[in-house]
């Protein structure tokens, strides 16, 4: 004979409200999300668990993209998880465009508003996990945003150049830090603003899975943007 579900759920109702109160808290007000590939190199690496702040910009109805209320504007140099349409998957890039912005890539070379970004050796041996490719890095400076941006030495990408384009309303253009390794605005268009799932600013920590996920003590609680390559 079953156990009957009734008094099944009345005996576990602490963990079964413990499990909804989690659903809502990841889904609607803060998670970390686990990153899988590379596109986002140097500032993310392959391994790297991110804490991801869902109530930077929205508050949204839990396990959907219906916003609440607006709680903030993106901003430019962001990086953010976008439960993506056109790719089909969750991504995470670093918002380059804001609405209205004439944006284009010329050889790598970032232009925003006909602007041009200011760019910056930052020698650097690639920790491990940063890709078994040669690659340069540069510090990208462009309207208070600065951070690093890997180029490939031997895979460069067909998309170096890219534009002009405009951002329109309500839509962000969005690039990955490993410009020559990265399925981002160049291949999938604007991303729309409802979209946009949260933003991430620290590691919370890092297991590098070639080495049997051996913890990146180094990373654990590092704060993203903040690190100079030695």
């Amino acid at each position: 004979m079953s156990f009957p579900l009734k008094q099944l759920a009345a005996a576990n109702k602490g963990l079964l409200a413990f499990i909804a109160l989690m659903v809502v808290f990841r889904s609607a007000i803060a998670d970390y999300n686990v990153v899988p590939s590379g596109s986002m190199l140097p500032t993310v690496m392959v391994g790297d668990r991110i804490l991801v702040d869902k109530l930077a910009y929205d508050l949204r109805l839990p396990l959907t993209h219906i916003s609440l209320a607006r709680l903030g504007e993106p901003r430019r140099g962001d990086i953010v998880t976008i439960d993506s349409r056109q790719a089909g998957e969750l991504l995470l890039k670093r918002i380059i465009g804001l609405p209205g912005d004439v944006v284009e890539l010329r050889d790598n070379v970032l232009f925003i508003n006909g602007q041009a970004a200011r760019y910056g050796p930052a020698h650097a041996r690639p920790e491990s996990g940063d890709g078994v490719d040669q690659a340069r890095y540069r510090d990208e400076t462009l309207d208070g945003m600065n951070h690093l941006v890997r180029l490939s030495e031997a895979h460069p990408s067909l998309h170096s150049s890219f534009g002009p384009v405009v951002v329109p309303a309500d839509h962000y253009l969005m690039l990955g830090d490993n410009r020559d390794n990265s399925m981002d605005s160049r291949y999938f268009g604007f991303f729309a603003r409802n979209e946009l799932m949260g933003r991430t600013r620290r590691i919370a920590f890092s297991l590098d899975a070639e080495q049997f996920y051996k913890p990146r003590l180094e990373r654990f609680g590092r704060r993203l943007d903040a690190v100079t390559m030695q």
